[in-house]
């Protein structure tokens, strides 16, 4: 839970600020001004433009979080005359103020000499976004390494036509996390840039388990020592991957796939499917040391990889058509921590920053900043200032955004 109590007053602001402080939002208005200045010297002066405050940039961020409650696929929409538009909001700053901002826009303006990361632009801001996860919640023992589900403009996608579908283009990075699976608190973010076809490219991590395994370890360097359960799916879960992380007092339980999962030392008899026919619920087990390959039948065999749960145990996978089915507890335990997940997904990847930017760093952070939030309003739900107001996940957006860009509305949302 929360490692820190917040007063009863506490608004959401407060709650994005434990992440996004004033000390980042200062730093982005340098940053956007230093780039402008140099931008102009390189490509001629640009009269319309006046060096950004700490309140436009405020605004600035208001205007792009808006568009994740309300979905609307440009967020010039707030000052046309259509459908998305928002009076209420557009008389804050004038449409071509916030286009020279979004133009010069930056968090790191200048490569400097030493600086070979590709996200050279967005890599201090993720940093800073990492510590206030960290010094902010302490996660619970179980938790999941995956690839959150991010919605991608229901309203637009179902309107648009082929063509403009096609136009979109995809995106070139691929986004991990490790979530707290009581909470769906987002623990840590990890981001993989496909930079071209080469090994290092998203292509040949869809294919190679060993650049899942890079990525699992890159989530957990931060979680050695300390007994934590992670969740994992088929295309991270590997013996020699299990083996390291229990040597760092990590323990794992994972799906395994014949198809997508790296089954390097694992027995092949317990990888090919009985011919006999099986009834549900029946499993077979293979041990090794701590670690237990379970393989297990409801309609079709699962296997499961884990050294956090003894294979003895009995559990139980309840449906609702079929009742209850037996199953070794590491099943049981799988199941419900990933089916909390998706429901995590279902609740909060429509709170997604809707501006498609064409630069990847832009992508990144506009998404990083939109899982920020939902870890604010998980930590808002925790204190005790929800018992106050008892804002959703809407009003607590729509809060933000005024906050941020300094209307006054004190009035309580029902």
């Amino acid at each position: 839970g929360p490692t820190r109590k917040m007063p009863l007053t506490a608004s959401a602001m407060d709650f994005f600020q434990l992440f996004v402080p004033d000390n980042v939002l200062k730093n982005m208005v340098v940053q956007t001004n230093m780039y402008a200045k140099k931008y102009q010297e390189r490509f001629g002066s640009d009269d319309a433009w006046i060096d950004v405050t700490l309140t436009e940039m405020k605004a600035f961020l208001g205007y792009m979080i808006s568009t994740s409650i309300h979905h609307c696929e440009s967020v010039l929409s707030i000052w046309s005359s259509g459908f998305y538009s928002n009076k209420s909001i557009a008389l804050i700053m004038t449409q071509s103020r916030f286009e020279k901002i979004l133009k010069y826009f930056h968090i790191v303006a200048f490569r400097s000499s030493q600086t070979t990361h590709s996200l050279y632009k967005i890599q201090p801001f993720l940093d800073c976004l990492q510590n206030g996860f960290d010094s902010a919640f302490r996660p619970s023992q179980a938790q999941v390494l995956h690839e959150p589900l991010i919605d991608e403009d229901p309203v637009f996608i179902a309107t648009c036509t082929e063509r403009e579908l096609r136009k979109r283009k995809k995106r070139k990075f691929s986004l991990w996390v490790r979530q707290c699976s009581s909470t769906g608190f987002i623990c840590q973010i990890y981001v993989h840039l496909k930079e071209g076809s080469g090994s290092d490219g998203l292509d040949a991590l869809k294919n190679k388990p060993q650049l899942h395994s890079m990525v699992a370890k890159s989530l957990c360097q931060n979680a050695s020592g300390k007994n934590y359960i992670i969740f994992t799916g088929p295309s991270i879960t590997s013996l020699n991957l299990f083996e390291e992380f229990e040597k760092q007092g990590i323990y794992c339980c994972g799906l395994l796939s014949t198809r997508k999962s790296d089954c390097t030392g694992l027995p092949p008899s317990m990888l090919n499917n009985s011919e006999t026919p099986q009834s549900r619920g029946q499993y077979r087990i293979r041990m090794k040391g701590n670690m237990s390959l379970i393989c297990w039948y409801n309609k079709g065999h699962f296997r499961f990889l884990t050294n956090a749960y003894s294979p003895v145990q009995q559990g139980v996978i309840i449906k609702r058509k079929s009742g209850e089915i037996p199953c070794p507890l590491a099943v049981e335990a799988f199941a419900a921590h990933l089916s909390y997940i998706c429901k995590y997904d279902d609740k909060y990847s429509k709170y997604f920053i809707s501006h498609k930017p064409n630069k990847t760093w832009q992508q990144v952070f506009w998404f990083a900043i939109s899982i920020a939030i939902n870890n604010a309003y998980i930590l808002y739900k925790m204190s005790e200032a929800y018992h106050v107001t008892r804002y959703s996940r809407a009003q607590f957006g729509e809060r933000l955004v005024k906050e941020l860009l300094g209307l006054e509305d004190t009035s309580p949302s029902h």
